[in-house]
Formats: structure tokens, C-alpha cells, sequence
């Protein structure tokens, strides 16, 4: 089982910049992916960022591309998401999110049904 705690939320303005923290804790193995999926009232779920730790790569969706930058401290088990130029778009609640791999195909994470969540960290942005 793995535990996932976001940080980092908060309510900025069009154009300011926010960090999200995620520590993930528990039986990680050496190789898992973390990642990001925000949520909007009445908005599906939508997958922002990945990276896959033990030495894989990073992925972004294409809202993000460009503004956003996940990275990852391995020996904390730590990701962030260093979000820059935010849009009222970005407004949403973020959530942390643990797999076994980073499967993005077509532009999206294809998480599976036993990855772990956490409990989300509100972003808000302004116009």
C-alpha cells in the first residue's frame, strides 16, 4: 500500500506560479510513477503530468506543456509540480497519484485501478 501527501495549493492570480509537493510513503518498490490529475466542479478528471522514478522519463499533457515542469527527489520519494503563467484553467483540485509505471499513450496517463491517490490540494486561479 502506498500513502500520498499533497501540498502546495493556494490561490494566485493569471500569470503568477504555484509549487504542488507529493511524498509518496509505503511499498513504493524502486520503480513506480508518480503524478497529477486535477478536477473542476462538473470537469472530468484529467491527467496533468507523470514522472516515472528509477530513472524513466517525464511526461506532460498538452495544457501544460511549457509551463509546467514535474521533477523528483528519489531518495524522498518526492515529486513536484512547478506550475508557471497559470491561467483561471489551471482553477481545480489536484490530486497525487502513484502506478507502477508511467503508461501515457495518446497524450494520457492509462493509470490503473489499484494505483494509489491522495487527498488533493486545492489551485485556484484568477483572472
Amino acid at each position: 500500500q502506498v500513502q500520498l501527501v499533497e501540498s502546495g495549493g493556494g490561490s494566485v492570480q493569471a500569470g503568477g506560479s504555484l509549487r504542488l509537493s507529493c511524498v509518496a510513503s509505503g511499498n513504493t518498490g524502486p520503480n513506480f510513477c508518480l503524478g497529477w490529475f486535477r478536477q473542476s466542479p462538473g470537469k472530468e478528471r484529467e491527467w496533468v503530468a507523470a514522472s516515472q522514478f528509477g530513472g524513466g522519463d517525464t511526461h506532460y499533457a498538452d495544457p501544460v506543456k511549457g509551463r509546467f515542469i514535474i521533477s523528483q527527489e528519489n531518495k524522498q520519494k518526492t515529486v513536484y509540480l512547478h506550475m508557471d503563467n497559470l491561467i483561471p484553467e489551471d482553477t481545480g483540485m489536484y490530486f497525487c497519484a502513484a502506478d507502477r509505471e508511467c503508461t501515457v499513450i495518446g497524450g494520457h496517463w492509462l493509470i490503473a485501478g489499484t494505483a494509489s491517490w491522495g487527498l488533493g490540494t486545492q489551485v485556484t486561479v484568477s483572472s
